[in-house]
């Protein structure tokens, strides 16, 4: 491993660092404001979003983060931070030179800028960005190369940047999935497929203009699915794909996980068993909408049924190793450029064009 000088930074999408309204405030309007979040014009977003959107949704999600919120805080940062500590013991007994392994997050605090600017005032001139996403898409895994960017344009001495684009089939990840999957059988037992129980592999959402643009993330998430299906030995009509978290009028990939799980209490499915593959940590869209709402959604048309969500990938030792896995393997590639300045930029910054 050809660790000297270099840093693993893991990116997360964020937190706010309260569940208070002005704190979620500051988190939402950062996170909305993305032009690969909510590409729309952006003078017309912004006073939307202004008047509109974060008056609104700001007390909402401050409420929805107490209800999930941990004794050491978010439970988003909790296991990243978790994370960190795993890959670099891991890294650290296979390699004394082992690189340094920090987190930031796209959205709040620490910010990819900050971490990338300590990461240089150390010293270290080589980065591995790794985005806890596990299949890419444009308002996940791009606005995190977008950020990396920025950071280079602002740059006189560049730092030498690598990025792990995705792994939606990784055999670790596949098998961290599949741990998860077989604790909760564990504890429940494992679910009676051929006598109606399901299964849904819950993603987080994209509008469906992202992806007739090109986006291969739904395509990732199949892939995920199909990996995940053959390791448990479960069918594809007994563990469904659908999408959550849809924010916004325009349509967005179908079939939402809400829809789903109301429609399957209302045929009469027993038992119903809910994973979300896409996130690495469990959050508010796993612990309220899914854990919460989805599970009201279901026990409403099926008040005798039975729902059980996986937990996510946190700090799972095969997750821990799956991740030290990539990182061990992209750090022993060559290097290559992976962010280049943009033909239209504009006095150092990225253009929003």
């Amino acid at each position: 491993m050809k660790a000297s000088g270099t840093a693993v930074v893991l990116v997360n999408l964020g937190t706010p660092e309260a569940p208070t309204t002005r704190e979620v405030r500051r988190y939402l309007r950062e996170f909305l404001s993305d032009r690969r979040v909510v590409n729309l014009p952006a003078v017309l977003w912004r006073a939307v979003l202004e008047a509109a959107v974060l008056p609104i949704r700001s007390s909402r999600a401050a409420a929805k983060y107490r209800s999930i919120w941990l004794e050491e805080g978010s439970p988003l940062l909790v296991y990243t931070k978790a994370q960190v500590a795993g890959v670099a013991e891991r890294l650290a007994a296979a390699d004394r030179a082992a690189p340094r392994v920090v987190f930031a997050m796209r959205y709040g605090s620490p910010s990819v800028r900050e971490v990338l600017d300590a990461v240089r005032r150390d010293g270290i001139g080589r980065v591995l960005v790794v985005p806890l996403y596990p299949q890419y898409s444009v308002p996940t895994v791009a606005s995190v190369i977008d950020e990396v960017a920025r950071h280079a344009l602002r740059s006189v001495h560049q730092l030498e940047y690598s990025m792990a684009h995705s792994y939606p089939t990784h055999p670790g990840y596949i098998e961290a999935l599949a741990a998860r999957a077989e604790e909760a059988w564990g504890r429940h037992g494992r679910p009676d497929f051929a006598a109606g129980d399901r299964m849904l592999l819950s993603f987080h959402g994209i509008p469906e203009s992202v992806d007739r643009a090109g986006d291969p993330y739904r395509e990732q998430c199949h892939q995920t699915a199909a990996a995940l299906r053959a390791r448990l030995g479960v069918g594809t009509s007994d563990c469904l794909v659908t999408y959550q978290s849809k924010f916004g009028p325009m349509p967005w990939l179908t079939p939402a996980t809400i829809d789903t799980v109301a429609r399957l209490g209302r045929q009469g499915v027993a038992r119903l068993d809910v994973a979300c593959p896409g996130f690495a940590a469990d959050c508010l869209e796993t612990l309220e909408e899914i854990d919460l709402l989805n599970r009201e959604a279901y026990l409403a048309a099926k008040p005798d049924g039975l729902f059980v969500r996986h937990a996510c990938l946190n700090d799972h030792p095969l997750w821990l190793d799956a991740l030290a896995d990539l990182v061990t393997a992209r750090l022993a590639e060559e290097w290559r450029p992976v962010v280049a300045p943009p033909a239209h930029h504009r006095h150092g910054k990225l253009s929003s064009s």
